[in-house]
């Protein structure tokens, strides 16, 4: 019976190696316990279970040192394949994370679990079995070899050996090198994943954006704009605390956010919004203290039964958002919330950035019958969201909800039961502390806004 080496797992955890990895997706970004499997399986299980599943016979792989040779194939093919599947779904415009970990965890589990017929192998390339003490020869003179029989392996087999493993070397190292370049190919320009930006978008904050207009089908007529002309915030467009503010300022508890929002963190010059966080001791109002301060925007109320700024029922919201360059910690989010139950569901997220300037999340909530928080949505990425403004918008209609990065549809919900139809109020915010906390290193970031707009029919 052949023994597996100790080096090679067994069959099922080697099947389960890209499940695993996939069900750390969720985890925080930067977390060991996301990291570590994620990046075993990308750099080993594909490739390993390929070339098991390309061995001629069930033997072990080849000792030392062909070993070598095998583990570096191992890594090519891993990262290969790796590389090809994120190209195709990149050109099917379906690349996210999480399809490109299922696809290549199924092709593992496949490639392990599947059977096969293996073909037989020569009786030169078997090991010969030692004899046993009771099987040992007789003593006297040792018996000639018989005629005919090989005296040792066939001429030449340990040179067609060693060219063997250097050939497996060779394509294991041109693998790595295409690899490379495509990888180097790749982000001497834009990311593989993001669209080309639409001409005229800018490098840095200040920087005229002009993909101003609906791209969704009209007519439609201008009903809200700030440029963020001035010096100060419209008061008469704009509050800094949500509808339950408690006074002297408010945060978002349910969220268990480390924030607690105050009108100085709010900023307008040069045609931009800016919205600071800042490290330091704040003593809320609901008597708990926050570690940080930050800022908001919302076309809502002064105080819990004051009037909302501005209500919109349908139409089309969008936005110039520079993300922020430090994303571990911070919770950046553009989003509409109803006015008249003062909190949510219903629900329409139209970009947000939990702990990330690589992706944006697109979402709607809705209440179920029976009361519970329902949502669906989608994350779009990687693009550089922080190197400059992006066009973020939404197309809310009776009975579907469009979203659009920089004019081009990235999610679209068509289910009416879904779509909500009550007026809402716009709120631009920069959250701290939503599902991890921001680096020890890190006391400052800002999200930068340079128009906003709305439309309706």
């Amino acid at each position: 019976m052949t023994r597996r080496p100790p080096w090679i797992p067994p069959r099922w955890v080697l099947a389960l190696s890209g499940w695993v990895a996939l069900a750390a997706t969720p985890l925080p970004a930067g977390s060991v316990l996301r990291v570590a499997p994620t990046a075993a399986f990308l750099l080993v299980c594909p490739g390993l279970a390929m070339v098991l599943r390309a061995r001629p016979a069930p033997v072990p792989l080849a000792a030392w040192p062909g070993r070598t040779a095998a583990a570096v194939l191992v890594v090519a093919l891993s990262t290969s394949a790796s590389l090809l599947v994120a190209v195709l779904l990149f050109l099917g415009g379906a690349f996210t994370v999480v399809r490109a970990l299922a696809v290549l965890a199924a092709l593992t589990t496949a490639l392990v679990l599947l059977p096969r017929r293996y073909r037989t192998v020569p009786e030169q390339l078997k090991r010969p079995r030692r004899p046993s003490a009771t099987e040992a020869d007789p003593p006297g003179p040792s018996p000639g070899p018989s005629p005919g029989a090989p005296s040792g392996p066939p001429p030449g087999a340990g040179r067609r050996a060693v060219r063997r493993q250097a050939g497996g070397l060779f394509v294991a190292l041109l693998l790595l090198l295409t690899t490379a370049c495509a990888g180097a190919l790749s982000s001497s320009g834009r990311p593989l994943t993001a669209d080309p930006e639409p001409s005229g978008t800018p490098g840095t904050p200040g920087t005229p954006v002009r993909t101003d207009e609906p791209v969704a089908p009209g007519p439609w007529h201008q009903v809200f704009r700030d440029d963020f002309d001035g010096t100060t915030l419209n008061a008469a467009d704009w509050v800094t605390c949500y509808d339950w503010v408690l006074g002297g300022g408010c945060t978002n508890a349910g969220n268990g956010e480390e924030e607690w929002y105050q009108s100085g963190q709010v900023g307008v010059s040069d045609g931009v919004l800016t919205l600071n966080a800042q490290r330091g001791k704040q003593h809320g109002s609901d008597g708990r203290t926050y570690p940080w301060a930050s800022g908001m925007v919302s076309t809502g109320r002064d105080s819990y039964g004051g009037t909302p700024r501005h209500t919109f029922t349908y139409g089309y919201f969008a936005a110039a958002i520079n993300a922020p360059a430090e994303p571990a910690g911070f919770f950046p989010a553009f989003w509409l919330i109803p006015a008249a139950t003062r909190g949510t569901p219903p629900e329409l997220d139209v970009a947000e950035f939990p702990n990330t300037n690589q992706y944006v999340d697109m979402n709607l909530h809705w209440r179920t019958p029976d009361g519970n928080d329902a949502h669906v949505g989608r994350r779009f990425g990687p693009a550089e969201f922080a190197s400059g403004y992006h066009v973020y918008a939404l197309d809310w209609e009776r009975d579907s909800v469009t979203w659009y990065v920089d004019g081009v549809e990235r999610f679209k919900v068509t289910d009416p039961s879904q779509v909500p139809n009550v007026a809402m109020e716009l709120v631009i915010n920069l959250a701290v502390g939503y599902l991890q906390s921001p680096p020890p290193t890190v006391d400052t970031a800002q999200l930068h806004v340079q128009w906003v707009g709305v439309w309706q029919h």
